[in-house]
């Protein structure tokens, strides 16, 4: 009888399991998003407007649609860790999203109805790193290295 216990990652490449805690991680988030408390000024929030003072932690502006793009990013990314190359298209997908919403967030007049989603400062260099840190992952974890020499 094999006294060996499968762990929960058991037979994950490390991409995998890296797109599994990023999506773990967005999933949380959109959840933590709707719990007023963990999100101030809850009740100001909006679905989809500038208007939206509710703020997650106390920093970051978030919405209705903010908080569902957060749950479904964070079920694409459990779902995509089911495979290695599906798992590194969404840790570099989702980082060149990110950055692109980084820029968006740089460019667009915050109080206009440009700010739909709604982003404020601490959300733009939070999709900064965001998106740097995915793209990261997706790389660095499915370098192949040189065979060495016997």
């Amino acid at each position: 009888m094999s006294t060996h216990h499968a762990t929960p990652a058991a037979g994950l490449t490390r991409v995998q399991q890296a797109a599994l805690a990023v999506g773990a991680v967005f999933l949380l988030v959109g959840v933590l998003g709707f719990i007023p408390g963990v999100t101030t000024d809850y009740d100001t929030m909006k679905f989809a407007e500038h208007h939206s003072e509710a703020k997650l932690l106390g920093l970051f502006q978030v919405s209705i649609l903010h908080n569902i793009v957060h749950l479904l990013f964070g079920l694409a990314g459990i779902a995509m860790a089911r495979a290695a190359s599906t798992a590194r298209a969404f840790l570099i997908g989702g980082g060149v999203i990110y950055l692109i919403l980084w820029i968006y967030g740089l460019i667009i007049d915050h109080d206009s109805a440009a700010n739909f989603v709604p982003v404020n400062t601490a959300d733009n260099w939070l999709h900064f790193v965001l998106g740097v840190g995915m793209i990261a992952l997706g790389v660095l974890l499915t370098r192949r290295t040189a065979p060495t020499a016997r």
